[in-house]
């Protein structure tokens, strides 16, 4: 724990929020988990570099999370610095046809400053809780519609602390996959390339797939989105309705009533509560129709 105190220097001269002690349940949208060694909201890619730099140097544990709406983290916390990218990482820019964001903006922001200048690309991501950053890392997407179809190109700073920026195309991409999953690449900022549209008709079209989304999922209740991965050849949510399990629980963890497709939190869930749920949805659709799920939400460890 000596280099508790060199990090915090480092963030008042870097001027990023340094949270020692910082209980995770306000940081994720499954509202669950203990607290992190140090949360340290960050506010450029130049500090992003100087704080990956001084964790390498100093051999010290991190990870970084945006809206924490794709992660689950453990009822003991974690046990390690949290790299947090809010509300202090996320400027956006309008480029032409294209929009520039930090990878701490709000999903939901760039759709809404896309269609405000005219844009279209987003319409069907509008609702997807989360950030810009987030969304790219795990190419997120609804209706059809994914991140992959609109990424230009990203920054992003690597292990050992060095910038760098990268085109891509749709190729680099794959159902919830990018290229940087696997890697310890950390997106800073993407730039998304969209179309000229209608703006009232963009706006018409987001007001309609919120509308969806509302009406179909339990955004009531704290969750992680969708719990498990598409698997080839079905879905998620219809493999678990056809089992009979809407509406079962382990604690206060829950299969949506509403959508079979969501463990949601009751109020008072805990992360051993959530995957002690998730084991056994995945034994009994294993058992009765031979399918195997994937959790979606990223555990830290």
């Amino acid at each position: 724990m000596s280099y508790i105190n060199e990090l915090e220097k480092l963030c008042e001269e870097l001027e990023c929020k340094f949270i020692p002690d910082c209980s995770l349940k306000e940081y994720n949208t499954f509202k669950i988990g203990g607290n992190c060694k140090v949360l340290i909201s960050v506010n450029s890619t130049a500090s992003v570099s100087s704080l990956v730099k001084f964790m390498k140097k100093n051999n010290v544990k991190f990870t970084v999370i945006g809206r924490g709406s794709n992660i689950l983290v453990p009822d003991e916390g974690y046990d390690g610095v949290v790299l947090f990218f809010g509300h202090d990482f996320a400027y956006t820019a309008l480029r032409g046809n294209m929009i520039e964001c930090e990878a701490g903006t709000l999903l939901a922001y760039a759709c809404v400053f896309a269609q405000q200048n005219g844009l279209m690309g987003m319409e069907k991501l509008f609702g997807i809780p989360g950030t810009v950053g987030g969304a790219v890392y795990m190419n997120a997407g609804a209706y059809g519609s994914e991140m992959s179809d609109i990424v230009c190109s990203a920054e992003y700073v690597d292990c050992n602390g060095e910038i760098h920026r990268a085109d891509f195309n749709k190729e680099d991409f794959s159902y919830r996959k990018s290229v940087f999953m696997g890697t310890d690449n950390i997106i800073t900022s993407v730039t998304l390339r969209l179309e000229s549209g209608d703006s009232d008709e963009i706006r018409q079209k987001m007001s309609e797939c919120m509308a969806q989304r509302t009406a179909k999922q339990p955004l009531e209740y704290p969750s992680a989105g969708s719990t498990f991965k598409r698997p080839e050849g079905s879905y998620a949510s219809l493999l678990i309705d056809e089992c009979g399990l809407k509406g079962m629980s382990c604690g206060g963890a829950m299969v949506s009533e509403k959508h079979s497709g969501f463990v949601i939190n009751k109020g008072y869930a805990t992360c051993n509560d959530v995957l002690e749920l998730c084991d056994k949805i995945r034994d009994i659709v294993k058992e009765k129709t031979g399918y195997v799920l994937e959790m979606e939400p990223i555990i830290l460890a």
